[in-house]
């Protein structure tokens, strides 16, 4: 993927979502929606998150340097802790003003805003799965951050939904049914909170869970002559680019140039079939058997 695609993508963000929070606060006054004013403070908080990802993609994305040998990329997940933190301000924020709105008397909502509600569920969707789907093909931590935020939007629109329609249908008594659905939405956006928080917390202590990484990586050095076989392999992740750790066994009686020309072999093909990987450290063990059968001679 070229480069300037994550770049696209957050600017996609940060226009849908500044667009979408000026029509639902509006509609929110104007329709006496609550719940749907409560949505667009949420939009609000996306504005700022999803040009929060923007920086931060174009600084993790600035090469290695002597201060900083492993790239930027780290730059990420700490971004990603930001738009948590803007998650859970604008959940706690919608979930006080609900309350207040459930004690204080007031009309039902508007019958249109359920037209509108649709509308913004339906492209709050597309733009979760369109993002999601950049985010997967850069390995971008705080991409995928800002496609859960869209799909938290359309959740807090789905609660909205529901709650209008409550309170239209069933009528006197079930004015607050918006209210309610705004303080439902609120706790909905803390659990995504959560799940967007959890992943970025594991790449920065460097949590080793690429598990399918490591397996394909296996399968490469059965490729490479020289490699009988890779005893560990790390991996750690760092914007969206791979740092990798390993250890390889080759022949016990071979040159010590010849075990280097292996293991530049080798990371020259890792480099090769996975792009994504961005540096590797390869440390050569001997075959033990080989050195111990030729001491038996």
């Amino acid at each position: 993927m070229e480069k300037h695609v994550p770049h696209r993508t957050a600017f996609f963000s940060i226009f849908a979502n500044l667009a979408l929070a000026g029509v639902k606060i509006s509609a929110g006054v104007l329709g006496n929606s609550y719940a749907l004013v409560a949505d667009g403070i949420e939009s609000v908080s996306d504005v700022f998150s999803s040009f929060l990802v923007f920086l931060g993609l174009k600084y993790a994305e600035k090469p290695a340097d002597a201060n900083h040998p492993y790239g930027h990329g780290k730059i990420e997940p700490l971004v990603t802790f930001i738009i948590v933190a803007l998650l859970v301000a604008s959940a706690l924020l919608i979930a006080y003003q609900s309350y207040q709105n459930i004690l204080i008397p007031h009309s039902s909502p508007k019958a249109w805003t359920l037209l509108l509600l649709g509308g913004i569920i339906l492209w709050k969707e597309i733009s979760f799965r369109i993002v999601l789907r950049d985010s997967k093909q850069t390995g971008s931590t705080s991409l995928k951050a800002d496609a859960w935020h869209h799909r938290a939007d359309a959740i807090t629109s789905v609660a909205a939904f529901i709650g209008i329609s409550i309170a239209l249908l069933c009528g006197e008594g079930y004015e607050t049914a918006d209210d309610w659905a705004a303080l439902v939405a609120s706790g909905i956006i803390l659990v995504n909170a959560y799940l967007i928080f959890r992943p970025a917390l594991a790449e920065i202590l460097d949590e080793d869970m690429y598990d399918d990484l490591s397996q394909r990586i296996r399968e490469l050095s059965k490729d490479v002559p020289g490699v009988l076989a890779v005893e560990k392999c790390h991996i750690r992740k760092t914007g969206m680019s791979y740092c990798v750790d390993i250890h390889i066994i080759v022949n016990g009686n071979i040159s010590v140039k010849e075990g280097h020309d292996i293991a530049h072999a080798f990371k020259d093909s890792l480099q090769q079939q996975i792009p994504s990987i961005a540096s590797v450290l390869i440390h050569v063990e001997p075959d033990y058997k080989d050195i111990h059968f030729k001491l038996q001679k």
